[in-house]
């Protein structure tokens, strides 16, 4: 048999593979090939458009948990601005308690508009180096030196004991120290620190539609206009923990109190005090001035004084239905003695 040459081997595959494409052909191959290709390309797009929709989803989930904490955290706004004092004179005073001083420096003009200019919180003099009544003394004297320097005179320098406080002995001794420098020292009862909260944290814009409440260690005051007067009521402060006393008692007296408040006064509540300065700093913006607290619902806390506070604030809340709640970072009641000096 005679051996076929490559170029002969090459002719026949040739004839060979064209024999089998022509009856594939015929055998309905190309129809059979393009349904493959159909087959192939709707599994693709059916696992892409299965994909597609659970990415969408995800996405639409987690816009709606995105919602969901946005208006979990929204709160009322407070937009309002202070009017400025118009060549003001600078004034002083410090609040005596008997864990420290808070002082302030204030320029407030003739119509009684006022700014902070200078802040000191819980200022340890009263228990640090005070051994003898020279100590306090001579410690007073730097006190007060300070707040010359600054450019306050000395006849507009002003010494406010909290109704809290006039009973801790080492006021008392204080209060001996100052008078032998020829400073009178000022004491208020505790309706008369809720009537002067009242006046340096109440906008006149709002007095016929918020009350105001000064939540303090020793007593919590509160305070509403009540035609041309103010009302004031004083019940427990936030630290009732340490006379033994339990949530539900003070609860139901702060609620007793508020419900005095006039339903048409109960819009806005202006608050101040040592627990709603930890509440406001949870949720301060910035440097805001004011800033609008949280629901009581919304913090967690350790603390027994901020719990107990918490308790105060929540009975309030509950009790008046008011959904506003605003803290003035500027404020104190001794400012407010500023303003009713002439």
């Amino acid at each position: 048999m005679q051996r076929l040459t490559v170029a002969g081997r090459l002719i026949i595959t040739a004839l060979v593979v064209a024999a089998f494409y022509f009856g594939f052909s015929k055998l309905g191959g190309q129809e059979l090939l393009k349904k493959f290709k159909t087959t192939d390309s709707t599994q693709t797009a059916s696992t892409t458009s299965s994909t597609l929709p659970a990415e969408e989803n995800s996405s639409s989930e987690a816009s709606s948990n995105s919602n969901d904490e946005v208006t979990s955290t929204t709160k009322a706004s407070f937009e309002y601005t202070a009017p400025v004092p118009i060549a003001g004179k600078l004034k002083g005073v410090v609040e005596l308690g008997a864990s420290g001083f808070n002082s302030f420096i204030v320029r407030i003009d003739k119509d009684k508009n006022w700014k902070l200019e200078k802040a000191e919180f819980g200022n340890s003099l009263v228990t640090e180096n005070m051994a003898t009544d020279e100590d306090v003394r001579t410690g007073l004297k730097k006190y007060i030196g300070n707040m010359l320097d600054y450019g306050v005179g000395g006849k507009e320098i002003h010494f406010v004991v909290s109704s809290g406080a006039l009973k801790a002995e080492i006021t008392q001794r204080i209060i001996k120290a100052l008078k032998s420098l020829n400073y009178y020292v000022n004491t208020v009862t505790p309706e008369q620190e809720g009537v002067l909260g009242l006046k340096v944290v109440q906008p006149k814009e709002f007095a016929d539609n918020s009350f105001v409440v000064d939540i303090g260690s020793a007593n919590t005051k509160i305070s509403w206009h009540e035609g041309s007067a103010i009302r004031s009521l004083e019940s427990y402060g936030a630290k009732y923990f340490q006379n033994s006393i339990d949530d539900e008692t003070v609860a139901k007296e702060i609620s007793a109190k508020s419900k005095q408040i006039p339903s048409e006064n109960r819009e806005t509540c202006f608050i101040i005090g040592g627990v709603p300065f930890e509440l406001a700093k949870a949720v301060r913006k910035g440097t805001e001035r004011y800033t609008v607290l949280d629901a009581p619902s919304a913090y967690k806390l350790d603390n027994a004084k901020s719990k107990a506070g918490l308790n105060i604030y929540k009975a309030v809340a509950e009790t008046t239905g008011c959904k506003k709640f605003v803290f003035d970072w500027d404020a104190n009641f001794t400012i407010g003695f500023l303003l009713n000096l002439p």
